[in-house]
């Protein structure tokens, strides 16, 4: 006959097996690293002095949202300070070379003129954010490099940063902060 010490004995036992168990398959303890990697950097713009290009500016900004994980483009509630300021102009698109830093600036500017020559507007919308976001001119080049600009001719249409061009913004935000390094500051006018 079996005392009541063995029953006692046995459901430690099988206790701590079932401990065991669940402890080797339960969820990884989360990774710091990955973590801050996977962190996403939100800058705010305001178009609000961009009359006419309304629809490129959104159209610009989802082309990044969509292509970039780790960095988020939103419209500045009226009265906040936003990060990208928009405006438009009769001269040549022209924009500071970020990388932008939350709580800091840069100026983007629509110019018409390129559209007068024939230029898409939200190609010019997404390139121009793309100065902001830390990208270079990459003149000349073809139409499937976004920041290629107007060199690729005003029948590219292509307004979606390419492979390379979101790898170097994605590193330039990596672990949830913009760079490191200071933002260029340069202003970039894309005149042909």
């Amino acid at each position: 006959m079996l005392d009541s010490r063995w029953f006692k004995a046995a459901g430690v036992a099988v206790a701590l097996t079932l401990a065991s168990a669940t402890a080797a398959h339960a969820a990884p303890a989360p990774d710091p690293a990955a973590e801050a990697t996977a962190a996403v950097v939100t800058l705010r713009y305001d178009d609000s002095r961009a009359g006419g290009w309304e629809a490129a500016i959104a159209a610009g900004v989802a082309s990044w949202n969509a292509n970039v994980a780790n960095v988020k483009l939103v419209e500045a509630a009226p009265g906040t300070r936003a990060e990208i300021q928009i405006v438009a102009t009769s001269g040549w698109p022209q924009a500071t070379l970020g990388p932008v830093r939350p709580g800091g600036q840069a100026r983007v500017e629509l110019g018409s003129q390129a559209v007068t020559q024939g230029h898409d507007k939200t190609r010019i919308a997404a390139h121009e954010l793309g100065h902001s976001l830390g990208l270079p001119d990459t003149k000349p080049g073809p139409c499937s490099q976004l920041m290629s600009g107007s060199s690729a001719g005003t029948s590219c249409k292509n307004a979606v940063p390419n492979a390379a061009e979101r790898s170097r913004v994605e590193s330039a935000y990596a672990g949830g902060l913009a760079s490191l390094v200071p933002a260029d500051g340069r202003i970039l006018v894309d005149a042909p």
